[in-house]
């Protein structure tokens, strides 16, 4: 599994979503899930840059697995994701300094189909604020974003996650040209 993990983060780094040491991910197995390790770079994962974790608590693990490593649990616990991609999308982030109304309306067809609304929280990084507040959008979305920070998408499987990604990504790309264009 480390190496879809490893498949997914070099993607997303030669795509620009994320640079090199930026961004997690996860996967579900069981009760226990496998995360990106806090530092790791996401183009160059490695069968050691991945930890095994328990979902149901900490444990000692976690001071080398990512800092995010809170929120996930919290997304497994009350979404039925299996695979999760956080990522530090320029387009995405720059999106949420500017949103007003706590979530972005895409403005492409796509981003209207597959997304609908996408929700912008708040909470510092790996805080339970964050855990809380993420976790409950993703209930009922496939992507969110973090106000500021990044997006977190989710999926039966890591090209899932990784493909509501690039629609979050590419919407606010376009939503972001639009409005510069129409207030020209």
């Amino acid at each position: 599994m480390w190496r879809e993990i490893s498949r997914i983060g070099k993607k997303l780094v030669d795509t620009g979503l994320v640079e090199s040491h930026f961004g997690n991910i996860s996967v579900r197995i069981g009760s226990r899930m496998l995360i990106t390790r806090s530092g790791s770079a996401l183009d160059e994962i490695s069968e050691d840059s991945v930890v095994e974790v328990g979902l149901d608590r900490t444990c000692a693990l976690d001071i080398i697995a990512s800092s995010e490593a809170v929120v996930h649990r919290a997304i497994y616990s009350n979404t039925p994701a299996l695979a999760i991609v956080h990522a530090h999308c320029p387009f995405a982030v720059t999106m949420s300094l500017l949103c007003r109304n706590g979530a972005i309306e895409p403005v492409d067809s796509e981003g209207q189909y597959f997304l609908g609304d996408i929700p912008v929280v708040r909470g510092g990084i790996g805080s339970s604020e964050l855990a809380g507040n993420i976790s409950l959008a993703l209930a009922s979305h496939r992507a969110a974003i973090i106000h500021s920070h990044g997006t977190f998408a989710i999926g039966r499987v890591l090209d899932e996650a990784y493909v509501m990604t690039t629609q979050v990504e590419h919407s606010c790309k376009i939503k972001y040209w639009y409005d510069l264009a129409r207030n020209r």
